[in-house]
């Protein structure tokens, strides 16, 4: 969900060098995305590092678990579209077989951009042969939600809460990654995009999006619990496992579905910025978050 209206490369001003932290503890590698002064917003430097760790635990025949979190109040406030770091018109070494977006004109620039940033990196880390758990806490809004969704079990802190606002707020039906109605049954999946709410992690459980909920402070040591049940298992039936049920998805239609999503989404990108200007309709990340906080009566 990006536009045209990004600072220039020069402009960009990152507020660290380390978007993703990356231990090792047993035979568990915790991924920790580092940017909590803006709730783990991902820019193009964040996602890139993600990937890079990834693939750096996947090299590593120790690790046979991966843990993916986020440090500070929230796991992921979703991609970033206002802060300082923001990178949409900056090149990067790529990783699918894609263009480089930059210098592609009007609508071409955001549907080769987030072919890769979006849809093709979580597609590229959903197939990842080692078992994955996202860990959350606080908010896991739109593109936070793609970053939980590609990992094979979802642990959530009681406090947690899962929001889409982009078809309330922007217009577009989803984020990029359109799982939804995988996650969800299709008129709940109609009800989060259609209204943009917050659902609480308890509710998210009960459709089973979410495996686990736990206390705040016990959310890190279960999830250290459970990676530690997972790193005596063998390691390519851990990955058989995950191959056969992500080709239950696909028989379902996940991947055409997905595809079809990605199209209508940037249709409605290029509705926005030929009706407003702008192919966010306009919003930025604070008129964003000042909406979520008043539906939500925080403010």
């Amino acid at each position: 969900m990006d536009d045209l209206s990004a600072p220039p490369a020069a402009n960009i001003q990152y507020e660290t060098d380390d978007p993703v932290t990356y231990t090792v503890e047993g035979r568990t590698a915790w991924l920790m995305m580092n940017r909590p002064k803006y709730h783990n917003v991902q820019n193009s430097q964040m996602t890139y590092a993600i990937d890079a760790a990834f693939q750096r635990a996947v090299n590593d025949d120790n690790v046979k678990v991966i843990v993916l979190g986020g440090e500070g109040k929230h796991f992921s406030a979703g991609h970033d579209i206002g802060t300082p770091g923001r990178d949409v018109a900056k090149t990067f070494d790529r990783k699918l077989l894609l263009a480089d977006h930059v210098n592609k004109p009007a609508a071409e620039f955001l549907y080769t951009r987030e072919q890769e940033v979006y849809l093709g990196m979580c597609r590229r880390w959903r197939e990842l042969p080692k078992p994955t758990i996202a860990m959350v806490q606080g908010g896991c809004i739109a593109g936070g939600l793609m970053l939980a969704w590609v990992c094979d079990v979802i642990v959530a802190s009681d406090d947690a809460f899962f929001q889409d606002p982009v078809g309330r707020m922007m217009g577009i039906p989803g984020v990029e990654y359109s799982a939804h109605g995988f996650e969800l049954p299709p008129r709940i999946a109609k009800e989060f995009i259609l209204f943009g709410e917050r659902m609480s992690a308890e509710r998210a459980e009960r459709f089973g999006m979410v495996n686990k909920v736990v206390p705040r402070e016990q959310l890190r040591d279960f999830v250290a619990e459970m990676a530690g049940k997972l790193e005596p298992q063998n390691r390519l039936g851990l990955w058989l496992t995950k191959q056969a049920l992500n080709h239950v998805e696909e028989l379902r239609g996940k991947r055409t579905a997905m595809d079809t999503h990605f199209h209508m989404h940037h249709f409605a990108h290029a509705q926005n910025d030929l009706t407003t200007g702008n192919a966010l309709g306009g919003v930025d990340g604070k008129a964003m978050a000042a909406a979520n906080k008043k539906q939500a009566g925080e403010g």
